[in-house]
């Protein structure tokens, strides 16, 4: 994915986008047997959107401040909590 997508995906405006479209977080599955960059790569897959997406039903819009632990850090403890 570039960062020209990854900004794309980051940009969606949760008040309009289509419900319909995103993925329920509770039906993603990872297998732990994989790499950190397997996981990393099969969550992505899975979830089409990391920034924005569904919990049993409601959206969710992820964002990150300045000055705290970075997207990729909270994405891989993210990804080594899924088992």
């Amino acid at each position: 994915m570039t960062a020209e997508e990854l900004i794309k995906l980051r940009d969606v405006d949760v008040t309009n986008v289509d419900r319909d479209t995103l993925v329920d977080l509770q039906d993603i599955r990872i297998n732990d047997k994989l790499s950190v960059d397997e996981r990393i790569a099969s969550f992505i897959e899975q979830i089409k959107n990391p920034y924005c997406f569904k919990v049993d039903g409601v959206v969710v819009k992820v964002a990150f401040s300045s000055g705290g632990k970075s997207f990729n850090e909270q994405f891989e403890q993210m990804i080594l909590g899924f088992s």
